[in-house]
Order: C-alpha cells, then sequence, then structure tokens
C-alpha cells in the first residue's frame, strides 16, 4: 500500500480516541464494535492510563497499516461522526470533559480531510468485495458445483477404509480449489516425499496435505509437513487439513517462530461446502489471524 495515513492525522486520532470516552470499559466497546479483529485488543495492557492505551493500539495499526489501513481509517470515521457527548456532561467537570472531547475529534476532522480520497476508495474496495462475493454465490453454477462436492463428502463420511477415504478426499479438496479458482496441482511426488497437493492464492504458492484419521493430528505430523514446506522456495506456505482437528501441543509448538502453515479442520470445510463461508474469505482470515497473533489454528466459530 502506497499512500499511508500521516503523522498528524495518526497523533490526531490518538488524541480524540483517548477524550471521548472517560472510562476505559466504554473506550474497550467503541474499539470492539469498530474494529475488524478485535482480537487485537487481547494484545493490549487495559491496566494501563487511557492514553497509553489508545497510542498503543493506534502505533501498532498503524506500523502494520498494509494490513490494518482500513480499520485506522474507519476508526478515524466513527470517531469524527460523534455528535453527542451527554455521557461526558454527566460526569464531575463534565462541561469541560465534553468541550474537550469536541475540540480533539473537530482537530481530527481537519486532519482527514486531505486523506478522503483514501477513504473513498477503501469504501469502493470493501463494496466491491461484498458485491462480488454476494454474486459467486448466487452464480448458479457455482452453488450446484458447490451442491455437488457436498454430496460427495457427506458420501464419504460413510466410508470405512481410511486410505480410500484419504484418496477421495484430496480429490474433493482440488475440486473444490478449482471451484474458486486457487489454480491447484493434484497430489504428486517430488524426489520420494508425497504432495497431497498445491494451489496458489494471491500470488503465493501453498503445499496441501490432508488427514482424516481417529485421532487428532499430533506435533509430529506437523513436523513432517513444516520439512516439506522448508524444501521448498522460501516465500512457499502450507494448508494442512484434518478433518478431526489437531492436538493442542501440535498448535501451540508450531505457533512459535516463523509460520509456515495455517490449519483447517472438519468444521471449516463443512463451513464452505454449506455456504456460510468462502474458501476465499476463510483462508485470508486465518492466513490474518495467524499474521497477527502467530496462532496457526484459527477455528471456524471464531471467524462466524
Amino acid at each position: 500500500m502506497n499512500k499511508k495515513i500521516s503523522p498528524a492525522a495518526i497523533n490526531a486520532l490518538k488524541e480524540a480516541l483517548t477524550n471521548i470516552y472517560w472510562y476505559k470499559p466504554d473506550l474497550r466497546s467503541f474499539l470492539f464494535n469498530t474494529l475488524s479483529e478485535p482480537v487485537i485488543l487481547n494484545r493490549i495492557d487495559w491496566g494501563q492510563y487511557k492514553r497509553d492505551i489508545t497510542a498503543n493500539l493506534v502505533d501498532f495499526l498503524t506500523q502494520n497499516q498494509d494490513v490494518y489501513q482500513n480499520d485506522l481509517l474507519k476508526l478515524m470515521t466513527e470517531v469524527v461522526n460523534m455528535k453527542d457527548f451527554s455521557h461526558l456532561e454527566m460526569l464531575d467537570d463534565g462541561k469541560r470533559k465534553a468541550e474537550k472531547a469536541v475540540i480533539s475529534v473537530l482537530a481530527l476532522s481537519k486532519m482527514m480531510e486531505p486523506h478522503q480520497n483514501l477513504i473513498e476508495e477503501q469504501n469502493k474496495i470493501e463494496e466491491r468485495r461484498r458485491v462480488a462475493l454476494e454474486e459467486s454465490l448466487k452464480r448458479k453454477g457455482v452453488q450446484e458445483k458447490l451442491d455437488e462436492i457436498k454430496r460427495k463428502y457427506l458420501i464419504l463420511i460413510a466410508e470405512e477404509n481410511s486410505q480410500s477415504r484419504g484418496y477421495t478426499l484430496e480429490k474433493i479438496m482440488v475440486e473444490l480449489f478449482e471451484l474458486f479458482d486457487l489454480d491447484p496441482r493434484a497430489s504428486f511426488k517430488v524426489r520420494g516425499e508425497q504432495i497431497d497437493g498445491a494451489f496458489t492464492f494471491d500470488t503465493t504458492d501453498y503445499l496441501f496435505e490432508a488427514k482424516w484419521q481417529k485421532e487428532v493430528i499430533a506435533a509430529i505430523d506437523l513436523d513432517s509437513f513444516k520439512g516439506k514446506l522448508s524444501r521448498k522456495l522460501e516465500n512457499t506456505l502450507g494448508l494442512f487439513l484434518s478433518i478431526n482437528g489437531f492436538s493442542k501441543d501440535a498448535v501451540q509448538i508450531h505457533s512459535i517462530g516463523r509460520g509456515m502453515m495455517i490449519l483447517m479442520d472438519g468444521n471449516d470445510l463443512w463451513a464452505v461446502l454449506e455456504g456460510r463461508i468462502d474458501l476465499i474469505q476463510l483462508l485470508v482470515r486465518k492466513r490474518r489471524h495467524a499474521s497477527q497473533t502467530g496462532e496457526i489454528y484459527l477455528q471456524i466459530h471464531k471467524v462466524l
């Protein structure tokens, strides 16, 4: 992202956020309902003074502006749109507190004027994404293919032969990747290594591995997958699908250091097959969560 929000506007946002609410729980509620990823708030030490809280949050968003610029713009817009400060007027010395909030909001409003084109551009991008998702789900051919893949998966649930079930699952996932234009490759071997599949997403190559076993996936299985990834080009990432999930230890061990993979389970897959979230959205959320927190296993109930 080339165009950045000016330092003056960033400072004005910090000042306004500090003044528009007196109590920290009110500020936290406002932030929770404004940010696209409220999990960011878990990074904040809410025992700090309010001014330090707002400074730390805004600095974090600013340092990662390629990911969070839209959140910064949304925060600025929501603050500038605030007109009622009666919640401050009811406090001791409330008139002064409300006047201070009004002054800081007006100052932020002036700082936002040069960024109006950026705000409009972000709004257009979000609108295009929303319309594109709605259209893709409405397209008859896409929905019919999704239903077809879902029927195959339901039949597969009754399959008792684990080897046959694993092979068919790989084929189902290749069909799903094709449906969402992820340019997949079916299973192949490289120097004696068995690779269940591969696809390309946002110009990044991903290796894919799928497991359907009774036990949750252990750390040793992720170790093996990480080894395959480490022998590929540096920007190669991995998607590991385990229908029955992953052990807590496996997730914790592989959430330390540079993340090389994201994890997907049967509940994630079912949500995609039911049309509750498309595969692209799911991958974006999982990858963003891993980038923000280091945790490679974002479960679907935290997404929807």
